[in-house]
């Protein structure tokens, strides 16, 4: 069990994401590869931790698979969480879908790419920008994940449209199925919707905020 404190119950997923990576999120160390991989797990396990339901279910990772992750990229707390994990995933045809898209793309090696495609499909499920879902701090960084660990698809996306909408496109055009209604997307009246701005705070960093103001 993880002991939060009365500034912390504020923020739940910020809590979360120190005690993975003993930092906050807005001082992540990303300037490598490997340390940006362990800020992209630790914002995802931070957000499907705090949400209503089975880790393995929010997460989208298999109870087994999780376990590994834990012990290897967290392992100073993976007793702390395994304990806590239980159920598997839920057999979502629509997850299943951008998982294999996102797994016919990989472009790296190891356990990670398969464990974060099933994450990215799982949480692209949410509501909210892919990237707020992710608990990643901005759209750039979504980018960057998708480039380092999917880079065939990521580097189709060459009218830089959102994410969300680019899979379901990619996923259309794969099946023969003509999606829009133009064949131009300058021409379309929905090119708000695939290509509008993606900006904005992330909800974690909103959370961090608002318990920094009622800290203080």
């Amino acid at each position: 069990m993880v002991v939060i404190d009365d500034c912390d119950e504020v923020s739940p997923a910020a809590a979360i994401y120190r005690v993975l990576t003993g930092r906050d999120a807005a001082n992540a160390r990303i300037d490598d590869d490997r340390d940006f991989d362990r800020h992209v797990l630790a914002s995802i396990l931070a957000v499907a931790l705090t949400e209503r339901g089975a880790v393995t279910e929010r997460s989208g990772v298999a109870a087994d698979d999780l376990v590994v992750l834990l012990g290897r990229w967290f392992p100073h707390i993976a007793k702390l969480f395994i304990p806590s994990i239980a159920g598997e995933p839920l057999d979502d045809d629509e997850a299943g879908m951008v998982r294999d898209l996102l797994l016919a793309n990989r472009s790296s090696d190891g356990d990670i790419g398969r464990w974060l495609a099933a994450m990215v499909a799982r949480r692209a499920m949410e509501p909210n920008h892919l990237w707020e879902d992710l608990g990643l701090r901005d759209r750039s960084e979504l980018s960057r994940l998708l480039t380092r660990h999917f880079g065939p698809l990521a580097l189709s996306n060459t009218g830089n449209m959102r994410w969300k909408r680019f899979f379901y496109r990619k996923l259309c055009e794969d099946d023969g199925i003509v999606m829009c209604s133009t064949p131009v997307c300058t021409h379309c009246g929905d090119f708000s919707r695939c290509f509008g701005d993606e900006s904005g705070e992330s909800r974690m960093a909103d959370r961090r905020r608002t318990a920094a103001l009622q800290a203080s």
